[in-house]
C-alpha cells in the first residue's frame, strides 16, 4: 500500500434499509473496498479524516464514537473518548501541532487528545441556549483552527449556530447573536421540524478558517455561505446566490495547497436530486463552478481537495455518487459505491 493514495467515503443506514460504513478506492482504480476490521457492524459513519502528513492514518466519527487506523483503513481501533459509545459527527487535527485533535460530537460538545489521539479529554459544556427544539439532539458538525491564532477554535453546530474558543476548548463563546440578524429577514427564514423559523440561520453544517484571512471564519449552513471577520462577532452573507443557482451550504474546505482557495459543496436543499462543487481562489469573495459535467442524481454531502495533489478534488452526494478530478477541474470521473449504500455524509482522501 505504501505510496498509494485512496478516496474513502462514509454512510449511514438509510431509513430503505441500505448499507452503511467506511468505504476505500485506490486513487486510479474502479474497486470499492467495505472497511469493517474493528468497526461496529451497526456504527453509522458521519466524518472522516485523513491525516495530513501521515496518510496511513485516518480517524472515523461514528454513532458509536470514534476510531483509527494506522493501515489507511484496513484496521480499526476505538479511541478511548471520555464517553464510550459517543455520536461524533467531526474529526480535526490542529494545522500546527498535529498532536492535538479534536473531535465533535452530540449533544452538543467537544473532546480534545494532546498526544495524537492516545487520551482524550472532555471540554468543558458550551452553555448554550436550546434556540431551537429538533427532533435530534444539536451536534457538533465541524471545528475548525484559525492558522494564525492557534488556540481560537471554532464550531459550528446543527442547528445551534457557532461558538469559538480563545484558549483550545477550556471555555466557549457563542458566536450566534449576529446569525439571528439575518433571520428577522424573510429570505433568511426557514423551518422545517422546529419551533421557529430561525432553524435555517442556525443550522450549520461546515466551517473554515483560512491562513489567507487571519480571524476570518466561514460558515455553510442551509441559508447558504456567511464569513465573520472579527471571530465570529459580526456575519455577513457572501451571497454565492450571485454565482450559484444552488445556495444550500453542506461542505466547505480551504485547499491544504494554497490558503486563498475554497471549496464548497452546494445544493437546493438536504433532499434534492441535484447538487455541485464550487470553488474560490480570491478567500471567499468570488465563485466558480468547478465539477464540469458532473451530474449529481442527489445532494452534494462533501467535498475533499487532495492534501498532496492540488489538481485533485473529490466529492460525494448523498446518494452514493463520488466525482473526481485530477486535472484540477478540466475533466471529472464518477464512480458509485457499491449497491444498496445509502445517505453518504462523508468523503476524504489521502
Amino acid at each position: 500500500m505504501a505510496g498509494t493514495s485512496y478516496v474513502y467515503a462514509g454512510a449511514v443506514k438509510s431509513a430503505e434499509g441500505g448499507k452503511g460504513g467506511v468505504f476505500r478506492q485506490a486513487i486510479g482504480g474502479g474497486h470499492w473496498e467495505a472497511l469493517r476490521d474493528g468497526l461496529p457492524d451497526d456504527a453509522q459513519i458521519h466524518a472522516i479524516t485523513v491525516h495530513p502528513e501521515n496518510a496511513e492514518i485516518v480517524f472515523v466519527g461514528t454513532t458509536k464514537g470514534a476510531y483509527r487506523s494506522t493501515d489507511h483503513g484496513t484496521h480499526w481501533t476505538a479511541l478511548a473518548l471520555p464517553d464510550p459509545g459517543a455520536d461524533v459527527w467531526s474529526v480535526t487535527i490542529h494545522p500546527k501541532d498535529r498532536r492535538t485533535i479534536y473531535a465533535g460530537y452530540g449533544p452538543t460538545g467537544v473532546y480534545r487528545s494532546d498526544d495524537g489521539g492516545e487520551h482524550w479529554k472532555k471540554m468543558p459544556d458550551p452553555g448554550l441556549p436550546d434556540r431551537v427544539h429538533m427532533t435530534f439532539p444539536c451536534r457538533v458538525m465541524r471545528l475548525d483552527v484559525d492558522p494564525s491564532r492557534p488556540d481560537d477554535l471554532y464550531a459550528c453546530i446543527e442547528a445551534n449556530g457557532a461558538m469559538k474558543s480563545r484558549d483550545r476548548g477550556e471555555s466557549w463563546q457563542d458566536c450566534t447573536a449576529d446569525l439571528l440578524r439575518f433571520a428577522a429577514q424573510e429570505k433568511y427564514k426557514s423551518r422545517i421540524v422546529s419551533q421557529t423559523e430561525i432553524e435555517g440561520m442556525l443550522d450549520g453544517h461546515a466551517l473554515a478558517c483560512s491562513a489567507a484571512a487571519p480571524g476570518t471564519v466561514f460558515l455553510a449552513n442551509r441559508m447558504g455561505l456567511f464569513r465573520s471577520d472579527d471571530g465570529g462577532g459580526h456575519w455577513a452573507d457572501v451571497e454565492v446566490g450571485r454565482y450559484s443557482p444552488m445556495s444550500y451550504g453542506r461542505d466547505l474546505r480551504v485547499s491544504p495547497h494554497d490558503p486563498k482557495v475554497l471549496y464548497a459543496a452546494l445544493s437546493p436543499a438536504f433532499r434534492s436530486a441535484d447538487g455541485a462543487i464550487y470553488k474560490s481562489e480570491d478567500v471567499g469573495k468570488s465563485w466558480t463552478r468547478l465539477d464540469r459535467g458532473v451530474k449529481a442524481e442527489a445532494t452534494m454531502m462533501g467535498v475533499a481537495p487532495h492534501p498532496r495533489d492540488p489538481l485533485q478534488v473529490y466529492g460525494v452526494t448523498k446518494a452514493g455518487q463520488v466525482f473526481g478530478t485530477q486535472d484540477g477541474g478540466e475533466s471529472w470521473a464518477e464512480t458509485r459505491l457499491p449497491q444498496g449504500v445509502g445517505d453518504c455524509y462523508a468523503i476524504a482522501c489521502g
